[in-house]
């Protein structure tokens, strides 16, 4: 069940869902609105020959109020909301139809685990074929917030957990390549 902005409102006044700073415009029918915060990664592409799931990615770190995506570039940010799922809800991140229809993608794998704690990094691609310029502050993406069957036993607790600004992918990680059980 996909909860309504009523629904929204009591759960962050009662405290069991964290979302905030609550923006002005923020909570939508269906969705909170997340602006777009003032860290971003870019991938260092002159230090590596290629990109693999088992070796550890090199980016640069970037402090900015405002930052130009050129055309067909990829680059992390993250949002300016600091997040805190209790262990009975999910959530979706969705770009703003207003923002895809100047060509920007953005994403963050889709899905956001009951019990993550941090700020959301999302993905970014410019797909158009002029640069994007993008201000701090802005609305950017969407959550969409799910109330499942039943308090997951299981919460997340992997790699990303309390992340308190962008991070780059930690696939390398990965419980296939460590022996370990992180998400």
């Amino acid at each position: 069940m996909i909860l309504s902005d009523s629904t929204l409102k009591q759960l962050i006044a009662s405290g069991e869902l964290t979302v905030g700073p609550i923006g002005e415009n923020s909570i939508q029918p269906a969705s909170i609105d997340c602006r777009l915060g003032t860290h971003y990664l870019v991938i260092e592409d002159n230090s590596m020959d290629c990109l693999t799931l088992d070796s550890e990615i090199k980016y640069r770190d970037i402090e900015s109020d405002s930052i130009i995506i050129p055309p067909h570039s990829f680059l992390l940010a993250t949002t300016h909301e600091y997040i805190k799922l209790p262990n009975f809800l999910t959530a979706f991140v969705e770009g703003r139809s207003s923002i895809g229809r100047i060509g920007l993608f953005i994403q963050n794998a889709g899905w956001v685990d009951p019990g993550f704690e941090g700020y959301i990094t999302l993905e970014l691609y410019n797909a158009n074929s002029l640069p994007i310029k993008l201000q701090s502050g802005r609305r950017v993406c969407q959550l969409v917030f799910c109330k499942m069957d039943q308090e997951t036993k299981s919460p997340y607790r992997g790699k990303y957990q309390k992340q308190d600004k962008t991070v780059g992918s930690r696939v390398f990680l990965d419980d296939e390549i460590t022996g370990s059980k992180q998400r």
